[in-house]
């Protein structure tokens, strides 16, 4: 009995000395990346699946336990399961119909490789529960979505000689149909269970990783294998970019008219606006993918925006995908981000505060056609070809040098302010936008970044002449002359970043 005790006593004191050699062991492990973030930070969280989860999940580092695996003559199969030649993104074992055996499988496994790491004098992983299921994590994730725009699609469609095949193929009969590829989201969209289909992250990691694995075992170039690969953002702004990116050809339109898909609707003076002439081409050039415009399907946009809203749409007519100003898919939306690039946001972050909508404004988009002609592609391509695109504003002479602001001097000097200066460098700043250069043709344009309220002529009224000195009590949304001279000016500075809003930066203190 007395040696029992003895025995017992010893297995004890070793128990404790394994423990705490484990836990210096970890704490050696994951002091190095407290309070760092990483790309490849993935929460274990699966067994959510079967309800609530007891334990907090774990945060797990792929590319360390990559690393790790990789040095003991291991690879992703050591933890992944394959199916059909390919990488799949289940843990070996996984049983999603059974929680226990999901369970056991993860800490055999997990708990099983530590274990075996630590026998053979190896750095390793917790082996207790708490070391790995943590409430708050000591490393935050610094990934970065990662998709093809333009420039990484061609490298891919060159890397294959053209053979779009090798990715594309239908989502239901899995067969290669010429003309008619479609993005990934347009099968892999989340509605895998009712489809059949894996999610987008799912098919990704599938079938990218196997390919890039696949060409880097036959020594041909590929892409990454691991998470920093993609997911970080130094690594992104290290990919090699192609400048100008070839057109890619899928029978698209060079120009069309923008019409509803609807027979009777889309023929002359059944629609209540003008069609619009809109060049497919030049839009192409603007983006980096075609997933601005084309979210999930490559076909026409009114395929599935109708005139009323489809079950495809989710309910979203053609006008309103067209016209919604907080979507940067629509094409009003779009227009509104780039006014708020810099060297527009100095006149456009003011303007769309107070911005009227009005009957001009509309026809700039949907301009009449000459009377009884066909609308067709000829007409689209005349009309594009019709536009001026030169901004414009008036000559120098016309413009004066320089305005002395004095209403207000009383602890400063009148402010010089350059006015043909300061109209001259917005005219420099977008003189190669082709936006800018069709929505400002009108000489006038430019002033009313400034003379917002006034109409577009040569001569617009003076400040003074809406805001008083004293702001107007009965008119609290209109500031007084003051308040209307700064809010104008510094604001534009800030929203053109120009570091200028020091009061001596344009006043003279009065001596």
């Amino acid at each position: 009995m007395e040696k029992f005790k003895t025995l017992l006593k010893w297995y004890n004191l070793t128990a404790v000395i394994v423990i705490l050699f484990v836990a210096v062991v970890f704490a050696s492990v994951e002091s190095a990346d407290v309070g760092k973030v990483r790309p490849d930070v993935i929460n274990i969280d699966s067994i959510k699946t079967f309800g609530d989860l007891e334990r907090p999940s774990v945060p797990f580092l792929h590319d360390k336990h990559t690393d790790a695996v990789e040095k003991s003559g291991g690879d992703c199969k050591t933890c992944h399961t394959t199916k059909d030649g390919k990488l799949s993104q289940k843990f070996m074992g996984w049983d999603n119909k059974n929680q226990k055996a999901a369970m056991d499988n993860f800490h055999i496994n997990c708990i099983g490789c530590h274990e075996d790491s630590m026998g053979k004098g190896q750095t390793s992983g917790p082996v207790a529960c708490a070391d790995c299921h943590q409430k708050s994590s000591a490393i935050s994730s610094s990934r970065q979505e990662m998709g093809l725009d333009n420039s990484l699609h061609y490298r891919h469609t060159e890397a294959y000689d053209n053979k779009c095949e090798v990715c594309h193929t239908d989502c239901e009969s899995h067969v290669f149909k010429k003309g008619e590829e479609t993005t990934c989201r347009h099968c892999h969209n989340g509605e895998q269970a009712e489809k059949k289909v894996t999610t987008l992250e799912q098919a990704a990691h599938e079938s990218c990783i196997t390919c890039h694995m696949t060409r880097e075992a036959e020594k041909e170039d590929s892409g990454p294998v691991k998470c920093a690969g993609c997911h970080d953002l130094e690594a992104q702004k290290s990919v090699k970019k192609i400048s100008p990116v070839p057109r890619m050809e899928r029978q698209q339109p060079d120009v069309l008219m923008v019409k509803t898909g609807n027979e009777d609707l889309d023929k002359p003076g059944k629609n209540r606006m003008n069609f619009v002439a809109f060049n497919h081409k030049a839009h192409e050039n603007y983006n980096d993918t075609c997933r601005v415009c084309h979210h999930e399907s490559m076909s026409a946009c009114n395929s599935c925006h109708t005139p009323e809203g489809s079950e495809d749409s989710k309910g979203v007519s053609l006008e309103q995908a067209m016209h919604k100003m907080d979507r940067d898919q629509s094409c009003i939306g779009c227009h509104e981000a780039l006014q708020h690039e810099t060297q527009c946001a100095g006149c456009h972050g003011l303007l769309s505060k107070n911005r009227k909508k009005d009957d001009a404004s509309c026809l700039m988009c949907h301009v009449k056609p000459p009377g009884g002609a066909q609308m067709d592609e000829s007409l689209a391509r005349m009309m594009i070809e019709q536009r001026p695109m030169q901004s414009q504003t008036f000559d120098a002479q016309d413009i004066p040098e320089k305005i002395v602001i004095k209403d207000l001097s009383d602890k400063y000097e009148p402010v010089d302010f350059p006015h043909r200066q300061i109209v001259n460098k917005i005219a420099q700043n977008i003189q190669d936008n082709k936006l800018a250069a069709y929505f400002h043709a009108d000489k006038a344009t430019l002033c009313q970044g400034c003379h917002h309220n006034s109409p577009a002529t040569k001569k617009p009224t003076s400040c003074n002449n809406c805001h008083g000195k004293p702001f107007n009590e009965k008119d609290m949304n209109k500031p007084g002359l003051m308040g209307a001279y700064h809010i104008q000016c510094m604001e534009c500075h800030t929203n053109m970043k120009i570091d200028n809003n020091g009061c001596t930066d344009c006043h003279e203190e009065k001596k």
